[in-house]
């Protein structure tokens, strides 16, 4: 008997099911164990436990939704969560931040289908191998540009673009040239969404001393102290579309691999944000608080 098409079968029809109930009893079945023996051969061979597998499955299927423009407690409910906060409470423990914030950031593209045929081959290939740095860092006062944007239907994801492709020489020229800097490095900056209508403020902004001279229909505000883990986005040869996905494939690392295994959350009425060194040089910054 190969134990390992066994379990495939049973993780297929997991996949499968995944809005319905699902009991280990019916699984066992489907591979051919006794629901003892089953237990023991599925933590074996996929590294946890067969209830925690069918959890994480369920709240990864409903990340991806977020992007989608259904109301949150809808996708909860689909998943098999009864309430708000008792999804939101899971999505917390798995992926260390709210929904909310979730779908700020990352894409709707559903998850890869578990294979483990090819269990190895995606352990080795399977993410970015990038460590980030813990720092502190004091509140900060930025100035610059403002884009209103919304999670709603992945909306973000195509303005925030556009938004730094509509920026002219003479736009950037005013954040070096016409603003007190205290250093001539972009930001990028991610306030919070609201909790209820997705929407939130994105900024490309400089660090600033004051803000003495700076246009009153520009932004000005302030990056909150935080303690921060600050990754660097693997460096690309051209700034294009390469680029940004060197970005966003980081941001999906951060946010499906390495928060759930971090110890850390994401810090709560906090604003993240990307730091621009120079056309190709990236490192983003994560306000984080150690988990309860």
């Amino acid at each position: 008997m190969d134990y390992r098409m066994c379990i495939q079968r049973s993780i297929d029809y997991i996949e499968e099911h995944l809005r319905a109930c699902i009991t280990v009893d019916e699984l066992a079945q489907i591979a051919g164990f006794s629901t003892y023996h089953y237990y023991r051969i599925f933590n074996a061979y996929v590294g946890v436990p067969v209830v925690e597998y069918i959890r994480r499955r369920r709240l990864a299927y409903a990340a991806a939704e977020l992007t989608h423009g259904k109301r949150i407690l809808d996708i909860a409910t689909d998943y098999g969560f009864d309430t708000y906060n008792g999804f939101a409470k899971a999505f917390r423990k798995t992926y260390g931040c709210s929904p909310e914030q979730y779908r700020s950031h990352v894409s709707g593209q559903l998850p890869q289908k578990v294979n483990l045929l090819l269990f190895q081959e995606y352990n080795i290939a399977g993410g970015i191998v990038v460590e980030p740095k813990i720092i502190s860092k004091p509140t900060a006062k930025v100035a610059g540009y403002e884009l209103k944007t919304t999670c709603l239907e992945g909306k973000n994801l195509q303005e925030i673009p556009a938004f730094w492709s509509a920026m002219t020489p003479e736009k950037f020229a005013t954040l070096h040239k016409t603003f007190p800097v205290v250093h001539h490095n972009e930001l990028g900056i991610c306030y919070p969404p609201d909790s209820v209508t997705g929407e939130f403020s994105y900024v490309i902004a400089v660090e600033v001393e004051n803000y003495d001279g700076i246009p009153a229909d520009m932004f000005r505000g302030e990056v909150p102290e935080a303690n921060y883990a600050v990754f660097t986005v693997p460096p690309v040869e051209n700034i294009g579309p390469e680029f940004s996905d060197a970005i966003q494939g980081t941001w999906k690392y951060i946010m499906t691999t390495w928060f759930p295994e971090s110890g850390y959350e994401f810090a709560e009425g906090k604003a993240d944000y990307e730091l621009y060194y120079d056309a190709t040089k990236v490192e983003i910054y994560i306000p984080i608080k150690k988990k309860a």
